[in-house]
């Protein structure tokens, strides 16, 4: 009997565990890696095969966020308004929409609605380039809200605030990389020039900060700036919470926030060197990407203080990125240069290549691969749909033009299929 009650709580452990990664909670998934555990995935499919496809408020960068049979996903409306959508995965029925804050600019191209939620199962976090944040149930009701510019000012970021929220073992980590002086042109410029960047680590419950914790750099100007996302890493430290900007990637402890190590990304210094894409954690090693044709790097863990070159394991230059952050999946990195429209494959453990590719589609791309499957799903800006093979050779098994563009967010698979954002609606394509 005893034998049969341990072996009945472990199957049901399996089971959460099993659920819980087959749930997109957060951008880059449940591993923030960008990779997904769901089988039955499609590979081939056209306009046709489209499950639901939902006419959506208005675009956004944002990437949509699953938990069971509910999918979330953030929306400006034509009256400004800053939304939270509520969907229904098997049908695509909007279930309900909540206004979160008012006023989205766009920028370039970006808008106030470029983090995407995050949910744990019991509540879904939004936050919005505004500086808003709030905390909803599945049924819709407001559980708090906190506007964060009351407290820190708006956001000294050119491009518009575009870094989604980490939540990882009872916090909400918001990090805030920023230009040290407010210039006028700036998004919602107003009140104190002065600026600093931080992380800053909430309780999911209620909203209320549990610490902050400043983050200093040398660079200059834009090159403060940062759009990264924070993912968590497991290593010689323990946890500890990775983030990119600055020129630097570093490692903070969870319990306050104060840093570990840091190394600078490139050697070359330059105003302009905003990041953009967020880092990546795999056993033993992390990876950054700098901007604008500066390489992909690697480090090894447990290293203290400035590991700048004591812990450089390799570096990628042929084809490195500049908005997609890697994909690491299956024991392989995935490096996606969305300029040249150039997808790598590396060994994780050494910068090796295996092969690389051009993908078949002449317009850029700014989404982050996905990985799940065996595949890896890309998005053009245009709107055309990629299936490329995540096996020994490149492979690009299929090919959508959806023609909707402006499409800036990442593909998010489901069981038994995969949500495409686009400017127009979020579309849902099964396996046949």
């Amino acid at each position: 009997m005893k034998t049969s009650s341990l072996l009945t709580a472990a199957l049901s452990a399996l089971l959460v565990t099993v659920q819980a990664d087959s749930n997109w909670s957060q951008w880059r998934g449940p591993h923030h890696n960008g990779s997904g555990d769901v089988r039955g995935l499609p590979s081939t499919f056209t306009k046709a095969d489209a499950a639901w496809s939902t006419p959506l408020p208005g675009q956004a960068g944002s990437t949509p966020v699953v938990w069971g049979d509910r999918i979330f996903l953030t929306s400006p409306d034509s009256a400004k308004n800053l939304n939270l959508l509520c969907l229904d995965a098997k049908t695509g029925a909007i279930l309900w929409s909540q206004t979160v804050a008012v006023g989205d600019k766009e920028k370039g191209k970006n808008n106030m609605a470029a983090p995407s939620p995050v949910t744990d199962g019991k509540r879904v976090i939004v936050m919005f380039g505004t500086g808003d944040v709030a905390a909803y149930d599945f049924q819709g009701k407001e559980l708090w809200k906190r506007p964060l510019y009351k407290d820190y000012g708006r956001f000294a970021i050119m491009w518009i605030y575009g870094a989604s929220p980490l939540l990882h073992d009872g916090q909400l980590i918001i990090p805030v990389l920023q230009r040290d002086q407010m210039p006028p042109d700036y998004p919602l410029a107003g009140g104190a020039p002065e600026r600093h960047s931080f992380l800053l680590s909430l309780d999911p419950k209620t909203g209320k900060t549990l610490w902050e914790a400043k983050r200093v750099t040398d660079s200059t100007l834009e090159s403060h700036e940062s759009y990264a996302t924070p993912v968590p890493h497991k290593g010689p430290h323990g946890t500890e919470i990775l983030i990119v900007g600055g020129d630097h990637i570093s490692g903070h402890r969870p319990k306050d926030g104060s840093e570990i190590w840091r190394a600078r990304l490139y050697e070359k210094r330059d105003d302009w060197y905003r990041i953009v894409t967020s880092p990546v954690s795999g056993p033993g090693l992390v990876y950054g990407a700098g901007p604008k044709g500066q390489p992909v790097v690697a480090f090894r863990d447990g290293g203290t203080g400035t590991v700048t070159t004591s812990h450089r394991a390799w570096q990628f230059t042929e084809a490195p990125t500049d908005w997609a952050t890697p994909l690491l999946y299956d024991g392989k990195l995935f490096v996606l240069d969305g300029g040249k429209r150039i997808l790598s494959r590396l060994d994780p453990r050494t910068g090796a290549k295996v092969w690389s590719g051009k993908l078949e589609t002449p317009d850029t791309i700014w989404a982050s691969p996905t990985g799940a499957d065996g595949k890896i799903y890309i998005v053009s800006e245009n709107g055309t749909v990629l299936v490329a093979s995540a096996g020994d050779d490149f492979k690009v098994l299929n090919r959508l033009a959806l023609d909707e563009a402006p499409t800036r967010s990442s593909v998010v698979p489901v069981q038994g299929g995969i949500l495409v954002r686009t400017a127009r609606a979020l579309h849902r394509f099964n396996a046949k």
